[in-house]
Formats: C-alpha cells, structure tokens, sequence
C-alpha cells in the first residue's frame, strides 16, 4: 500500500547537507567531497530531467562507497563517499561531461586552468574548506528564503480540492502512464544495541504519497475520501509489483517489506510477482497487512497469510497503536512481525501503570518481534529502548543510518 508519510517534509538539503558536514568532522578519514557546480550550466542545461541524471550517475558510488548525493536549491550536486579512489570518481564525472557536451562548462580541461565543472576536496587535508564552503551555501539560501518571505508577506496557502470518482479517474490513467520509480522510497527497519550503529535488518519500499500527488495532481487532496483513496492504493499497489518485477537493482532484490493490501496479495499481480523471485529472496521479504483488512475479514486474512508463509514470506501487522497492542495475541494470529507506531502522547501521558501493562504486552509478543515505527526523535528511541523494543523505524533512524559514526542514544532505565 502506498504510504502517506508525515516524516518526508525534511528540513532543506542546505540545512541537512550542514548537519552531516558538521557530524563529519571525526570521520574524515578516507573520505572526499566532490561539488558539480551544474549551477554554471547554460539554463536549458539546468532543467529537472538533467539534474536527476546527474544524480543517477553516482548512485551505484552510493552504494558501493558509503555515499551520500545532495541536491542543492541552486542545482549544484555535492557528492560524499568513503575509499573511493579518484579514477572511479573521475568516471562519473567524465560521463556527465559527456552528457553536458554542448555547454562550454563541460569542455575538456586544459593544463593550468581551473576545473569550474568539478571542485574536489580530501576530506582529511580539506575538511575546513569543505566546511567553509557549506557554511557559505548554506547561509546564502537562508537569506535567500528570508528575501522571499519578506516580498511574499504572509503566506496564503491554497485550499487542497477534495478528490471525487472524476478526478480519480483521470489520476488513475496518469499513474498508469508515469514512471512511478521517481516517487518510490525505501526506509530502513534497524536493530539498536549500546554503543553501536544501527543495524539495517530490510528496508521498507513504498510509493510516496505526498510526492505522487505533488509529481500530477498537486491541486488535489488525494487522501480526502477514505474510499476513493483506499481504490487509488490498490492501483498503486499493482505499479509497485510491476516496478519490482522489471526492477535490475541488486539492493532491492531482497531483504525488504511491502505494505499490500489484502487483495493484492490474492491477485494474479501478485503470483507474478512471486513467480520472478528466488526461493531464498522470498524468505528474506516481509508483507505489511493493515489492520482493518485483517480484521475486516479474518477468513481471507487466514488465506492470504497461510499462502505467503507457505511461500516462504513473513507477516507483518502495520498500523498498530499502543491500545491495540495490549489485545494482540501474535501467535494466535500466526503473524510474524507487528509494527506499533510511536505517538508523542506515548512518552508525554503514559503512567507507570501503563508502561507495566505494554511492557507485558511487548514481552508477550516477542520484543524481537515488534517494531516500534515512526521514530522521528530521540524521544521515540529512548522510549522504545526502555520499553525493550529491539526493531525501529523513523527519521531519526534513517539519519543514525546515514550519518556514519553517529551512535543510537544509551538505553534509558526505568
């Protein structure tokens, strides 16, 4: 299914980019910073489609160096990775020449003159200037975004149209026409132990909803009409398998969750998708199922989950509040996994008496086998390490993940 994110807003990749420069600063060894200053680009050089191919061209360095892509306001990109040598970087570097060709900022260099495509920046001689350089990025765009405002004045902001079966329609046969691979995301499922980094156990893949809207029917509140939208994530949810049956990304070829709908996972989508992976992938590969479709019709959720645990597949519970967690019985409801969101009230309101009952609740049902999701603060760890929880999820994870060095906050007692 695909999902609405309340944590995708982040702050603005000036911003993000300053913080991980800053969180940096002990880790500099073997790393380098390289900024592709597309920003001098000729302006029909500058357009969306060019940027993201640029991106593209240094996402298998991600994966493979330990890196990081930042796209900044001004179109520049900023790429960090660890033990990379200058050969392989230069490569990507020189293809995206190639694909600027036409604009004298790509050209060829010659001897004795400055690169104006590409600075580069060894971060364990450079670090200062690579911080020096962020900083002054980044306090231009502060007060460029404080120009804006005070020529805007208040900001108005337009009232969202609610969605009818019209103007479904007509976002249905645009998804069925877009390349929905620029709006799927993935987020990780960690386990969390003192003194150490998070450990990515999968990652979560989804279609995000806030983008999708904003990518083809930005004036639309897609998520208005609960019935309309719960049709809109079937459809969607067929998109993702097609996505991932094509999909030739050896890092999304395993060890990662789906959130379907219940009849997704009985349509011939699905046994199509289950016919292109490996044996030993589907073990590694966990279903989300909502809580209101297993509920809502226990039968087929027995069918459904008998069928993929055959498989070879986990279940997962998704959506579970702290409330319901303290009436859940996981093995009589053969489920693998459960996912309980985090709310602020959680660790605002909750009494001793609480905590003793969903500690109980926790240990009934396997700490190992609960997920405590939407941890976006530290707040939400600490409570969720207190209370035993051993899997989390959020924004605060993801940036433990991707800030290397950076430790998961001590287990609070109590």
């Amino acid at each position: 299914m695909a999902k609405q994110s309340t944590s995708e807003t982040a702050a603005n990749t000036e911003s993000v980019l300053l913080d991980y420069t800053q969180r940096l600063a002990r880790h500099v060894q073997g790393r380098r910073a390289i900024v592709i200053h597309l920003s001098r680009l000729r302006p029909d050089n500058r357009r969306s489609p060019h940027i993201r191919i640029a991106a593209n061209t240094f996402e298998s360095l991600v994966k493979q160096f330990d890196g990081q892509i930042f796209l900044l306001q001004n179109a520049d990109m900023v790429f960090v990775c660890k033990s990379a040598s200058i050969r392989v970087i230069d490569e990507a570097i020189t293809r995206l020449r190639y694909l600027f060709g036409d604009d004298p900022l790509a050209a060829e260099l010659e001897e004795d003159t400055p690169d104006r495509f590409a600075t580069w920046y060894d971060l364990e001689r450079d670090y200062k200037e690579f911080l020096a350089f962020v900083e002054a990025v980044h306090a231009e765009q502060e007060k460029l975004r404080k120009r804006l405002a005070q020529i805007a004045g208040p900001i108005v902001h337009e009232e969202l149209q609610p969605m009818d079966p019209a103007a479904l329609v007509e976002l249905i046969a645009a998804i069925e026409r877009a390349d929905l691979s620029n709006v799927m995301r993935r987020q990780a499922i960690c386990t969390l132990a003192d003194d150490e980094p998070p450990k990515p156990v999968f990652r979560e893949l989804y279609i995000s909803i806030p983008d999708l809207r904003d990518a083809i029917m930005p004036h639309r509140d897609i998520t208005a009409d609960r019935w309309l939208f719960q049709y809109l994530t079937q459809v969607l949810d067929k998109r993702l398998l097609s996505l991932l049956r094509k999909n030739d990304d050896q890092a999304i070829a395993h060890s990662f969750s789906l959130n379907l709908n219940l009849s997704t996972v009985l349509s011939q989508e699905f046994l199509q998708f289950d016919q292109t992976l490996r044996a030993t992938a589907r073990g590694s590969i966990v279903i989300e199922l909502e809580k209101i479709d297993v509920f809502g019709d226990l039968g087929a959720y027995i069918f459904a989950r008998d069928f993929l645990q055959q498989r070879g597949y986990r279940v997962c519970l998704d959506d579970v509040s702290a409330v319901a967690l303290l009436l859940l019985d996981r093995d009589e409801l053969g489920l693998d996994l459960i996912k309980m969101f985090w709310t602020e009230e959680l660790g605002a309101t909750a009494d001793s008496e609480q905590h003793a009952a969903l500690g109980a609740a926790i240990e009934r049902n396997g700490p190992a086998r609960i997920i405590l999701a939407r941890c976006d603060s530290e707040e939400a760890v600490s409570f969720g390490r207190s209370m035993g929880f051993r899997l989390f999820q959020g924004r605060y994870i993801d940036r433990l993940v991707n800030t290397p060095g950076v430790k998961p906050i001590a287990r609070s007692a109590g």
